[in-house]
């Protein structure tokens, strides 16, 4: 049997715009100015600079021919008097103190290296290899990770050259030009594991009895090193506790990821811009914009007299339509743009503003046992916005407080109730359990069962799970791994 029913479904669609809007918001400083500078390349009808008000256009009455003939072009469409207005050419930049002073601005210096993969080969360069060995290198060059590492196994790499570069060799030869490679800077660089790694950082340094008990240890008992089984270290090399902590401080020195310095193989490395700054004043806090996210635009006077011209035209061809509607086209996307730009800073200030107000306590003494729980839904519920949109802001954005440059994420926390049954921010606990960890005997390190314990006598009664989870959240290792000598 057959039934027809009708079913109402509400759904909500963005449009271009507010897709476009949100991902302005998302932007950081950095990236704004890049996204700013690309559109005054793409969209000649926007200009920088404060505009010149005293030459404001006038606002016209229409005064077209309806008897026109048909060579005239109807510009009812286009309703020019909206591009003469002067609300519609705004000099833009917000006059509240919501924004640094251009003046007090610092300019901040951008690392812009080259990249990883650049610098090893510049230093191939350098190395006398034939044609064959060239093309090898270079690719074994191309095949190391952010890390610093070649992963794959030789025998693919081998394949891989035949298969992509031509190249037809064994792996004995590939081995060979790996060890070339390996000997380029950072040290460690190209190695297939952490204890090749390791183990090439030690035999570029000055041969000592540290350094040489060190390699035997990592090439022989890797790993009971990594277990940190030091009393079968010192049985199986026939050495003092003395001479084994000496060796392993040398191993400490040494860098697991040689390839951690950059960013990646393709990327630069840039500083930080903060995207706010807070400060005390008088024991209040004050917050302000960074003033390169508020910068000044206008609509093109020029554009705006060509549509002027058109008007006053006594004849209006059919010619003339792309041209009209081509301009329209570029002012319809300068003042969007500019009114993006506009909500893109309330938005950004309404948001931190929130989170200001609702970390007071902390952003007023720095403590990180003031941060109160705060989630995204806290903030979105108190300016009347989506979670989304708090999100874009939170995940991508910088503070410059007096206590440090911080990721506005890192503020929010879940809940969890003390024994008092009031609510406390996780970072309050984890701040607490890294205090402990701290200040525990590194001779005989806290188990999470006894670290759950220590918490539970300081008011916070949370499962031993969870003590690991947030121990894991911190990158703290487990207790075995904590042990020292």
């Amino acid at each position: 049997m057959l039934k027809q029913h009708l079913q109402f479904k509400l759904s909500q669609k963005l449009s271009p715009q507010q897709i476009q809007l949100m991902k302005l918001i998302q932007l950081p400083t950095q990236a704004f100015e890049q996204r700013l500078k690309q559109e005054l390349e793409e969209n000649p009808a926007l200009e920088t600079g404060k505009e010149d008000l005293d030459n404001v256009v006038d606002e016209y009455d229409d005064v077209y021919d309806d008897n026109a003939d048909s060579e005239t072009i109807n510009t009812e469409d286009i309703n020019i008097d909206d591009y003469l207005s002067d609300d519609e050419i705004p000099d833009y930049r917000t006059k509240a103190n919501n924004y640094s002073s251009d003046d007090e601005e610092k300019s901040v210096p951008y690392a812009a290296g080259i990249s990883f993969n650049q610098h090893l080969i510049n230093q191939l360069n350098t190395v006398y290899l034939s044609d064959e060995e060239w093309n090898i290198a270079e690719f074994l060059v191309g095949s190391v990770d952010e890390s610093g590492y070649i992963r794959r196994p030789i025998s693919d790499i081998m394949d891989d050259l035949a298969f992509t570069q031509n190249v037809y060799t064994d792996e004995e030869t590939i081995t060979r030009i790996l060890s070339i490679v390996q000997e380029l800077d950072p040290p460690g660089v190209g190695a297939r594991t952490l204890e090749e790694c390791l183990i090439i950082q030690l035999e570029r340094k000055d041969v000592t009895p540290s350094i040489e008990l060190a390699t035997e240890i990592l090439k022989k008992s890797f790993e009971h090193f990594t277990k940190k089984h030091y009393q079968k270290l010192i049985q199986k090399h026939n050495i003092t506790e003395t001479e084994l902590k000496d060796a392993i401080g040398e191993i400490e020195k040494l860098n697991p990821k040689p390839g951690g310095s950059y960013s990646g193989n393709n990327r630069i490395v840039e500083h930080v811009v903060p995207d706010f700054a807070i400060r005390i004043t008088e024991g209040e806090l004050e917050l302000t914009l960074n003033g390169r996210n508020a910068p000044e635009l206008h609509v093109s006077r020029e554009y705006s007299n060509m549509l002027k011209g058109y008007k006053e035209a006594k004849d209006k061809s059919k010619s003339q339509k792309d041209t009209v509607m081509f301009i329209k086209q570029k002012l319809d996307a300068a003042k969007w743009f500019i009114d993006a730009i506009r909500q893109r800073q309330q938005t950004l200030f309404i948001t931190m503003n929130a989170i200001m107000q609702y970390q007071k306590e902390y952003f007023l003494t720095g403590d990180e046992r003031n941060l109160r729980p705060m989630i995204l839904k806290d903030i979105a519920d108190e300016i009347g916005m989506d979670v989304s949109t708090v999100s874009r802001v939170a995940n991508s954005k910088y503070v410059d407080t007096p206590y440090g440059t911080k990721l506005i994420k890192e503020y929010f926390s879940e809940s969890m109730k003390n024994e008092q049954g009031e609510d406390v921010s996780t970072r309050e606990i984890k701040k607490i359990l890294e205090t402990v960890i701290q200040n525990e005997t590194k001779k005989k390190p806290l188990t999470d069962d006894k670290l759950a314990a220590i918490l539970k006598e300081k008011g916070y009664p949370i499962a031993r799970r969870t003590v690991a989870k947030y121990r894991e959240q911190l990158n703290i290792p487990v207790a075995r791994m904590r042990k020292e000598i």
